[in-house]
């Protein structure tokens, strides 16, 4: 396999190929065209475009970025969007000509990071960094998660494996797992308290774009279908475990539970909660009126993963409804709970 970096700045986007097949590994929007002339010039047929997580930074492909290049979408099953073709986990295989590339689950950034290891190489994402490591003060970030993953998956790999990150500012393209696990500043010496520490105090600003860009990612929404709230206030929304959940829909009346997953995710892997009322995201605003009837009654939001279920339960608030509450961890958490859903 080979591996080419394709936009020469601070966000990395890299073509893997074998053979005559492509992947497409976290593909910034704003240079579609480029993608599209570097496939056509190598006489490459792209089988795949792969987002190591849910971006932040950039606005990732979207609807009709997917059309254009024909290929599915893989992301981890913790990842929130819609737009997801194929939802991976640990030690999962992406095919790749006669080979593959082996899934590895790195939470920490994010809750659905992921890195992938092909031969000889690792493209690690916004996990491990350059004498760096990603940041974790964003909703979902876990420090001591990122920890565990980077010093029981990564470090376990072989010294001579080539790091390809998803980041850097200094102009470098790739370093080695040796390097970095003696030498990265943020790990090299340091427990997994002393990272937590670390990471809790690092004072970082927001990126420029984040209120742009965060819950497009999230919702395969764009912001001319959907009034997206500040993040601030998104932050701020109660949250509900499913368990909590499901004690709830037990108690009489019991809250109505506002499911905001496009219908073929409603009826898909996850299923949904018996008695939920389907109402994509999209469709929200003007589904208002038709939904003051409960704006008296307590309301569960419920989508993928809990993202989307956020941003729709704070224009519910701001639309008069009294008692709004989000299902933490949409439904990839209501399932691994083991409830029961509906298909």
């Amino acid at each position: 396999m080979e591996v080419e970096e394709l936009n020469f700045s601070y966000c990395k986007t890299y073509l893997v190929t074998e053979g005559r097949q492509a992947l497409l590994v976290d593909p910034v929007r704003e240079r579609l065209v480029t993608y599209e002339a570097r496939i056509a010039e190598g006489g490459l047929r792209l089988v795949g475009i792969v987002e190591t997580h849910t971006h932040a930074d950039h606005l990732m492909i979207g609807r009709a970025g997917k059309a254009r290049l024909g290929a599915p979408l893989w992301m981890h099953r913790a990842s929130p969007s819609p737009l997801v073709d194929v939802h991976v986990d640990h030690g999962d295989r992406i095919p790749l000509g006669g080979g593959a590339l082996s899934v590895i689950h790195t939470p920490g950034h994010t809750p659905d990071s992921i890195c992938l290891l092909g031969d000889g190489f690792v493209l690690t994402g916004d996990t491990l960094l350059i004498d760096g490591t990603g940041r974790t003060d964003f909703a979902g970030g876990d420090p001591g998660a990122q920890y565990d993953a980077i010093t029981q998956r990564l470090f376990t790999l072989p010294d001579e494996t080539v790091v390809y990150p998803g980041h850097d500012d200094r102009g470098r393209t790739h370093t080695t797992i040796g390097a970095q696990r003696r030498g990265n500043p943020r790990l090299a010496g340091v427990d997994r308290a002393g990272y937590v520490a670390r990471m809790n105090n690092l004072g970082l600003v927001a990126p420029e774009r984040i209120q742009q860009v965060l819950q497009v990612n999230q919702s395969g929404c764009e912001t001319e279908q959907v009034p997206f709230p500040p993040l601030a206030e998104v932050g701020r929304v109660p949250q509900r475990t499913p368990r909590e959940v499901a004690a709830l829909l037990r108690s009489d009346p019991p809250p109505v539970v506002l499911d905001v997953r496009e219908p073929e995710e409603f009826v898909g892997e996850l299923g949904h909660i018996e008695g939920a009322l389907l109402t994509p995201m999209d469709a929200l605003a003007g589904r208002l009126p038709r939904l003051s009837q409960w704006a008296h009654r307590p309301v569960v939001v419920v989508c993928r993963a809990g993202a989307r279920s956020a941003s729709a339960a704070v224009l519910l608030r701001k639309a008069g409804f009294c008692h709004v509450y989000n299902l933490a961890g949409g439904m990839v958490a209501w399932n691994d709970a083991g409830l029961p859903v509906q298909r």
